[in-house]
């Protein structure tokens, strides 16, 4: 069966969604937020995450979590609660965007209300994406603050972007582009039925029996309030 643009659409965005958020999810558990490399010592590495922070140091990697959240620094905190948020909006966006697809056929499941459920669950994976870029971001523009203080003595190591940031960063896009997939493909439905609407129902023209008094043969249009 071949599948409309909208379906695509849908399709699409879904696919977007979905790994978008196992990307967010991912960058919330890795450690690798920030990196710091000593020059004392160039085989000790250490990296801070939002939930713990590693050494790295001849190929033993040693974590300790974090006793408290508010000993965190600010960007930090900030960032936990609103990945968390991202999780859970992005969830709800690909639970309401999946009903609300074209793949999901329910009884009697309305086109409007299926319609209303993607544009819903766009606007969600959407929201999922500014909650997620916005902490990654914040923590770039802190560390870049940092490294580049001048009250700070040249010889005490600075962090540095760590790979989780890269891949927050792209979980975001994708969950941006997601969420656009989705609703510009509940638009686009909106628009084929108001074409449909417009275009209005073909009734097809009354006939009469053919007259049959001559040779011919043909039909003569009957009269709308005839009934027989």
């Amino acid at each position: 069966m071949a599948w409309s643009f909208r379906e695509k659409a849908q399709l699409g965005g879904l696919l977007l969604s979905l790994l978008g958020w196992v990307c967010s999810c991912v960058t919330t558990i890795l450690p690798q937020w920030k990196t710091l490399n000593l020059e004392l010592n160039e085989m000790e590495t250490w990296i801070m995450g939002l939930w713990e922070v590693c050494v790295n140091q001849e190929e033993v990697v040693v974590c300790k979590a974090f006793e408290s959240f508010l000993s965190l620094p600010q960007d930090l905190q900030v960032s936990r609660i609103l990945m968390v948020a991202s999780h859970g909006l992005g969830l709800l966006g690909l639970l309401l965007s999946g009903f609300g697809s074209e793949c999901f056929q329910l009884y009697r499941n309305r086109w409007v209300f299926k319609r209303w459920l993607c544009l819903l669950g766009g606007t969600l994976e959407a929201s999922a994406s500014a909650t997620t870029l916005f902490p990654v971001s914040w923590v770039a523009y802190a560390t870049i603050q940092d490294f580049w203080d001048d009250s700070i003595p040249e010889i005490v190591p600075r962090w540095e972007f760590g790979d989780a940031l890269y891949l927050g960063w792209a979980a975001g896009i994708f969950l941006a582009l997601g969420g656009l997939f989705l609703i510009f493909s509940a638009c686009l439905g909106k628009e084929e039925e108001s074409s449909l609407r417009m275009a209005g129902p073909i009734v097809p023209p009354f006939y009469a029996p053919a007259d049959r008094s001559s040779d011919s043969f043909y039909l003569t249009p009957r009269p709308r309030n005839l009934f027989i």
